[in-house]
C-alpha cells in the first residue's frame, strides 16, 4: 500500500488544495480549517450552504487563501457573504467535525463510484481492496516515522451529493452510499504519532490500542460529543 493522494482544507467546507507532502500534527494536516463561515447562529457548513463546497481555497504564506485572496480582506468576504456569513479564524479542536483527519482508500472509493474529491479525506490509500476499510478501526496507519490512528468509519451526509465543481446536486452519491455501504465511507482519524507524510509513502496497517483524546465538533453549527 501507499500514499496516493493528499488534501488540506484551509478553509472549512470550501475547497480542497491538494498536495504533494504535508506535515502531519497532533491538530491534524498543518494548516488545515484554520477559518470557517460564521453565520448569524453559528458555523455554516457546505451541509446547508452547497455553494461554498465550489469557492477554492489554498494556503498562502501568511495564511489561508480564498481564491487567491488573503482570507481576511474584503476579496474573500466578498465570496462567502451571499451564503449569509463571514470568515472568521478558529484553530480549537471543535472546527472538525469528528476527528482531526480523514483517511481515504482506493477501494472503496472505486467501489462507490464517486469522486473522491466528494469525500473530502486528508489521506488517500492506494493499493487496498474494496472492503478492506471496513476491518481498519483500531488500527494505526505507519507512513514511515508518522502514526495514523483510525477510530470509525465516518458517518456521510448531503455533501457528498454535491459536485465540487458546479455545485450541482446529485441524491443518487449520498443513496448509493447509503444503501450499498451503510451510510458510511472512509475513516475518521487522529496523528498519533506526527511527521511529514509525502505522496508515495509506503504505508503499513497495524493494531493499536491508542484512542484518540478529542471526538466531536461541529455539525451545521453546532458542537458534539460521540
Amino acid at each position: 500500500m501507499h500514499v496516493e493522494a493528499l488534501w488540506r482544507y484551509p478553509v472549512k467546507s470550501l475547497g480542497g488544495e491538494p498536495l504533494r507532502e504535508a506535515e502531519f500534527t497532533s491538530d491534524g494536516v498543518a494548516g488545515d480549517r484554520l477559518v470557517h463561515v460564521q453565520g448569524p447562529r453559528g458555523v455554516l457548513t457546505g451541509r446547508t450552504r452547497y455553494g461554498l463546497l465550489t469557492i477554492p481555497a489554498s494556503t498562502g504564506p501568511d495564511g489561508p487563501l480564498v481564491d487567491g485572496h488573503p482570507w481576511d480582506s474584503w476579496e474573500a468576504h466578498a465570496l462567502v457573504l451571499p451564503h449569509g456569513g463571514r470568515l472568521t479564524r478558529y484553530t480549537g479542536p471543535e472546527r472538525f467535525d469528528v476527528l482531526n483527519v480523514l483517511v481515504a482508500t482506493d477501494g472503496q472509493v472505486e467501489a462507490a463510484g464517486v469522486d473522491v474529491r466528494r469525500l473530502r479525506p486528508n489521506i488517500l490509500i492506494g493499493g487496498v481492496e474494496p472492503g478492506e476499510e471496513e476491518g481498519w478501526p483500531g488500527h494505526a496507519l505507519v507512513v514511515g516515522d508518522v502514526v495514523i490512528g483510525m477510530f470509525q468509519q465516518r458517518g456521510r451526509c448531503v455533501v457528498t451529493t454535491i459536485d465540487p465543481d458546479t455545485g450541482a446536486q446529485d441524491l443518487d452519491v449520498h443513496r448509493r452510499i447509503r444503501h450499498e455501504f451503510g451510510g458510511v465511507l472512509c475513516l475518521d482519524s487522529w496523528v498519533i504519532q506526527p511527521g511529514v507524510v509525502r505522496i508515495g509513502d509506503a504505508v503499513e496497517v497495524v493494531p493499536t490500542d491508542e484512542l484518540p483524546h478529542h471526538i466531536g465538533g461541529w455539525i451545521v453549527g453546532r458542537p458534539y460529543a460521540v
